[in-house]
């Protein structure tokens, strides 16, 4: 089995690109991709990624990450190398993480990893609820996910029958079920 070992996968954009032009090829479609970075977050999502990438493609690397390079390089064909200089990149994060969701494929998925991508970064853990400090139209979702407000709207009318989501009148703030956030698709 060939093995590629990329050094600064957390640089995820260059690592998916890199790995769905070798996994389109047919003799890469059962590689052994090392993934190593620094940063075992950047790191996480970056082997989600790679594996989204397998599925949709229909390839079936085996996908093993390493938080030091010297575990990485052993045994490997191919090296590749992207660090990064100057450090993190909020905006760059965040919009990695709207285009992971978009990805996904349903609009139920999409719009579960994005209440849980919110309630993760922005909310709070609040008795038998996870609360996030603000609401966004059903148009605004509807941007986020990839669907229509009439789509948004009536996936938000599910999550409330079933008590998922409670949205309180004149209440700034939306509560989601703890189960339904850490069931996302995305969460791992």
């Amino acid at each position: 089995m060939i093995k590629l070992c990329i050094i600064g996968a957390g640089s995820s954009v260059f690592t998916k690109r890199i790995i769905t032009d070798l996994l389109l090829m047919e003799e890469f479609k059962s590689i052994y991709i090392a993934l190593m970075d620094i940063d075992p977050e950047r790191l996480r999502v970056s082997k989600l990624i790679v594996g989204a990438v397998s599925r949709e493609i229909g390839a079936n690397p085996k996908i093993v990450t390493y938080e030091n390079y010297q575990d990485a390089l052993i045994d490997s064909d191919f090296v590749i190398t992207s660090i990064q200089v100057g450090g993190y990149d909020p905006v760059n994060e965040w919009t990695l993480q709207l285009l992971r969701i978009r990805h996904l494929g349903n609009a139920e998925q999409r719009l579960q990893a994005l209440f849980a991508l919110l309630v993760n970064r922005l909310g709070r853990r609040c008795g038998d609820w996870c609360q996030l400090p603000f609401r966004l139209t059903h148009e605004r979702i509807g941007e986020l996910i990839g669907s229509t407000r009439v789509t948004s709207t009536r996936l938000i009318s599910r999550l409330r029958t079933a008590d998922l989501l409670k949205a309180p009148p004149g209440d700034p703030t939306l509560s989601l079920s703890p189960d339904f956030i850490e069931s996302s698709p995305l969460t791992a």
